[in-house]
């Protein structure tokens, strides 16, 4: 579902400011796969996202979605492809506009607009069903005004508006990150739910190692933009923290003692 093929990516380059953010990444992701994404500050893990969501162009090499070159696609084109979860709940939604006016949004993404009412008894039936699962009560205030919503709200309102179309790849980034911790663990129980009922290939960047392990189907490591660790299967379920940071240290070169700045 997702090919990135010998990305690079330089910033400032030619300065003395310059950063190799990607360094020959290569990475596949096969359909209904959910990769959680870990590393220290600067590692490149954000870069990566934005690269496939089309924030900014890459130096060199490819990126493919589900078969399709988006290397050169303008962001708003590949909107078509992707539904994304920023890390600031405050981006995700319009707070000006109710409940159901987002929802409506983001399921009449990438269709033409015309002179008919806004939302139908039908959508707003459904609209109903889809914040119900949400277990957050949020159904009885679908006329409310989304910026009056927590951020824990908001982020849930705002994983439902980006997978209501089932985008082809769903980027999480760092999406708990701004929320208390009981708060996140919630948000990452219903993004866990929305990614297995509709079969969603998934992205999330994390520094939360704890999170990264439990949550997903394959987890990589990076570091000064490369993948140095992929691990997937029975041995991500058996990982623990400790194994982590010890492979991380073993392979990066870190001394133990930065970890904690490295990883939360």
């Amino acid at each position: 579902m997702l090919k990135l093929e010998h990305l690079c990516k330089t910033f400032n380059a030619g300065t003395v400011n310059e950063k190799i953010a990607l360094a020959d990444l290569n990475l596949h992701l096969k359909e209904g796969e959910f990769l959680t994404v870990i590393g220290g500050n600067g590692a490149g893990k954000s870069t990566m996202l934005n690269a496939v969501a089309g924030t900014f162009p890459v130096d060199d090499g490819k990126i493919l979605i589900d078969g399709n070159d988006v290397t050169h696609m303008p962001e708003h084109k590949r909107a078509a492809f992707i539904g994304r979860v920023f890390q600031d709940p405050m981006m995700g939604t319009a707070p000006t506009m109710q409940i159901d006016e987002n929802l409506a949004l983001a399921a009449r993404r990438g269709q033409r607009r015309g002179l008919k009412w806004g939302i139908s008894r039908e959508e707003k039936e459904l609209y109903f069903e889809k914040l119900k699962e949400l277990g957050l009560g949020l159904e009885e205030r679908m006329s409310a005004k989304a910026g009056l919503l927590s951020g824990g709200q908001r982020q849930a309102l705002t994983l439902l508006m980006a997978s209501l179309r089932k985008p082809k790849l769903l980027l999480l980034d760092e999406h708990t990150a701004a929320l208390d911790p009981a708060t996140a663990a919630k948000v990452l129980e219903i993004s866990d739910r929305i990614v297995a009922e509709n079969g969603l290939t998934c992205m999330m960047i994390t520094h939360n190692m704890r999170d990264a392990i439990t949550h997903g189907s394959r987890l990589i490591m990076m570091n000064e933009g490369r993948i140095i660790l992929d691990i997937a299967g029975e041995e991500k379920k058996k990982l623990t923290k400790r194994e982590l940071l010890d492979r991380f240290a073993a392979l990066a070169g870190t001394q133990e003692e930065t970890d904690a700045v490295l990883l939360s």
